[in-house]
């Protein structure tokens, strides 16, 4: 969407005729709902949100307190070019001063404090690694540019170590991605295509996540708040604890469109609300954060196997018709799609020191800490832990830090505690922690004292990442669909990437104009793979100083050239 899309959009005839039912509480729903007003004209009090939990916000999440301890499942890493994501909270208001928006607050924050990492990963108890290249050879670089010009089609379900021979799977540049990405050896490379397009043009200070940008506070805090206080301001119904366990529907040859949606309120008896042709129902299909379960300092989270209510209701849906989708794809091999992150609330000096250690630099109020994660590179779970800034949480008081790990490897015994990641108490996971930091076994005491940490279990937190082809994903808006579109990280995008928030906003930004038939499209794909200043800057990150093939012959051609210095 540039300036010339950038419009005022017209009001959409019998608009207040209409009612709105959006599936699933999370950012991909609450930008639905938010451009369903700003866009679309509807009134506020016709759209309905419908979540199955208490609470609002889905992957994007944030809670506790420091007597208990502070719990966010995961983190996101984001970046400039989140078109559809700044558009979405460039009106958004801000909390803190109604009269600057959570995009003006945002810019100001990662402008005055740019994220760079001091330590990207480390090895034999603490040891900092050379994190200064990507630590490719002229092989790997050819496998990487062959999987830069496949097709899509070319490369059907194929796995990442189908494609690449197993010396890139023993690069830095591969621990840096699996680690930042959360990527599996056996997950789409057809996902790690899209991330190669898609974010080209940060390859040069991927060793280092430079150019990365971080909320404030946790993203429940500062992205799912201010949002869900702007559709409240504007009358929209957030319907909780409330589970959607079938759609009635309509389908002929031409045609598909919801008819019904059966909830459940509070385990209670099972309603119908009726919709017609003219109101609009939207499904976030799929669920990353589904049957997530917690530990605490003296128990392990439990892995729970059941089938969710949202991938059980995408199932019903899919039966219906072939253009839904097929979920089993995505959610039928847990062990492929789980791992484990645990949230340490620490109180004292004790963690802090620790942690400045490392980062190489002081926590300060509002400051970038880690810059991002910090990986083991020889730990059995291939553990990472990342201190953002400080507090994390509005209420954290100013002697408390949260620090948040996550390990790939949960099925795996611990190179200090002799048990299985997913067997650990939090007491022990934060051992494990430690003992990689450095710390001896007798001084652990100090740091257990004075720490919280509360274990999560996903099941499903990678299955957008498992191999999948063409129709596997529902288009945001099926073919012949009246009324119904899917949103979020499981319905079919072209060019964009999974596990990120800009997918989901953008999927919102499709489904709310493809369906209200708005003159307006949604912004443009980032599409640096097709900017030869970036192309050849990714080439210069992946050579890591060593000349270009034919690089003396293109500068010789571009001598006293517009393109001068290009290499």
């Amino acid at each position: 969407m540039g300036n010339y899309e950038r419009i005022n959009t017209l009001k959409p005839e019998g608009i207040e005729n209409k009612k709105a039912y959006l599936i699933g509480g999370g950012i991909a729903s609450l930008a639905a709902a938010e451009y369903l007003i700003r866009d679309g004209h509807m009134d506020g009090k016709n759209i309905t949100i419908i979540e199955q939990d208490s609470i609002l916000g889905g992957a994007l999440d944030g809670s506790g307190n420091a007597e208990d301890g502070y719990v966010a499942r995961g983190g996101r890493e984001m970046e400039e070019h989140y078109e559809c994501v700044w558009d979405l909270f460039g009106a958004v208001p801000s909390l803190e001063d109604p009269k600057r928006t959570v995009l003006d607050e945002f810019r100001e924050l990662n402008i005055a404090d740019p994220n760079y990492s001091n330590c990207r990963a480390i090895a034999n108890r603490g040891e900092k690694l050379d994190f200064s290249t990507l630590g490719l050879d002229d092989i790997h670089v050819k496998q990487l540019t062959k999987l830069f010009l496949a097709t899509e089609d070319s490369l059907g379900a194929a796995t990442v170590e189908q494609f690449f021979d197993d010396s890139f799977l023993e690069t830095d540049m591969w621990l840096y991605w699996r680690s930042m990405f959360a990527f599996e050896t056996w997950h789409s490379v057809v996902e790690m295509k899209r991330y190669m397009h898609r974010f080209m043009h940060l390859m040069p200070g991927m060793s280092k996540m430079e150019k990365l940008v971080f909320t404030k506070y946790n993203q429940y805090d500062s992205m799912i708040l201010p949002l869900k206080k702007s559709l409240e301001s504007q009358g929209i119904l957030f319907d909780l604890n409330t589970q959607v366990t079938d759609l009635d529907m309509n389908i002929t040859n031409d045609k598909k469109t919801v008819t019904g949606i059966h909830v459940t309120r509070d385990g209670k008896k099972e309603e119908i609300i009726k919709t017609t042709e003219n109101d609009l129902v939207f499904f976030t299909n799929g669920s990353m954060t589904e049957n997530t379960t917690l530990g605490n300092m003296d128990k392990a989270p439990e892995l729970d196997r059941s089938e969710g209510g949202c991938w059980n209701l995408w199932k019903k849906i899919a039966k219906k018709d072939a253009l839904f989708g097929k979920p089993e794809v995505f959610c039928s091999d847990i062990d492929k799609s789980k791992w484990e992150s645990y949230t340490i609330t620490s109180k004292g000096p004790k963690m802090r020191e620790l942690i400045e250690k490392f980062a190489e630099r002081q926590i300060a109020p509002h400051k970038n800490v880690t810059g991002g994660i910090i990986t083991v590179k020889d730990s059995n779970w291939l553990l990472s832990v990342t201190v953002n800034r400080q507090p994390q949480f509005i209420d954290q008081p100013d002697d408390v830090i949260v620090l948040w790990a996550y390990g790939l490897f949960p099925d795996k015994k611990g190179d200090f505690i002799e048990k299985k990641m997913s067997d650990c108490t939090g007491i022990e996971l934060l051992q494990e922690l430690l003992y990689h930091l450095g710390i001896d076994e007798n001084d652990m005491h100090e740091y257990i004292d004075t720490s919280i940490v509360i274990p999560a279990m996903m099941p499903y937190i990678t299955s957008q990442f498992m191999p999948r082809v063409k129709g596997d994903r529902p288009q945001v808006v099926p073919e012949g669909s009246t009324n119904l579109a899917f949103l979020g990280q499981f319905a079919e995008i072209k060019g964009d990437c999974v596990f990120t928030v800009e997918y989901s906003v953008r999927s919102a930004m499709m489904a709310v104009y493809t369906l209200l038939g708005l003159e307006k499209n949604p912004p443009e794909i980032y599409p640096g793979q097709y900017d030869i200043r970036v192309v050849a800057n990714a080439a210069k990150a992946m050579y890591s100083g060593r000349p270009l093939p034919a690089e003396s012959i293109i500068k010789k051609l571009l001598s006293n050239t517009s393109l001068e210095g290009l290499i």
